[in-house]
């Protein structure tokens, strides 16, 4: 007999695809910004012809609009929420997210800025849209810091604050932190930052049997 070879039928997997272009597109608007990217860049650093990329993206601002609401918040999700709400308090949350960043920042020898800082920063003012999206990320994550200082209350370990005033201070603090540490190329500013808030925000009053890990 003689051996017969079969060729291997190539798949298409569709989510893949659509994965790959955001991906692309979520770095490139960190590094080179929104308007400097343009959808040709897009579809050469992922590899995806032309058709595929306007089939799920018919224009530059729904590609714009799913950065912002898949890949954005999805970074705020694992770098702050997350965290913030699998803590042991509110305030050791917070100081263990800005200790991580800054070690992260260490690791990668440039500092590209706080990807939501630097789409607010050029989108915000542009398109009401942008402005929607960006601006329900900020909320959700204010409103998860302000949730977990309530629920350190609500325990009784802690016994003064204002949840809504220090999860705005907080986000305004590392979002202030990371603009300079752009500027710095370094992990300075995001540290000094760290140091004071540990110093500034509420501490547990005593150890308590309720105070555990939220899931």
């Amino acid at each position: 007999m003689t051996p017969t070879t079969t060729r291997r039928k190539r798949t298409y997997d569709p989510r893949a695809t659509r994965a790959r272009i955001l991906d692309v597109a979520s770095g490139e608007f960190q590094q080179r910004g929104y308007h400097a990217t343009s959808m040709h860049d897009v579809m050469r650093l992922a590899a995806v012809p032309g058709g595929s990329v306007y089939h799920y993206f018919p224009t530059k601002r729904s590609l714009g609009l799913a950065v912002i609401e898949e890949r954005v918040a999805g970074m705020v999700l694992q770098t702050w929420i997350e965290p913030i709400n699998t803590a042991s308090s509110a305030s050791e949350g917070v100081v263990a997210v800005f200790d991580s960043v800054a070690a992260s920042l260490d690791g990668n020898g440039a500092v590209s800025g706080c990807p939501l800082n630097n789409l607010v920063l050029e989108l915000s003012l542009a398109d009401p849209d942008f402005q929607r999206a960006l601006r329900a990320i900020f909320d959700q994550w204010e409103q998860t810091i302000a949730q977990r200082f309530r629920d350190d209350l609500d325990a009784g370990i802690l016994r003064t604050v204002d949840p809504q005033v220090m999860a705005t201070f907080v986000v305004a603090s590392f979002s202030g932190a990371m603009s300079l540490a752009k500027a710095a190329q370094n992990a300075a500013p995001v540290r000094a930052c760290r140091h004071e808030l540990a110093r500034l925000l509420p501490q547990p009053s005593a150890p308590s049997s309720r105070q555990s890990p939220r899931r």
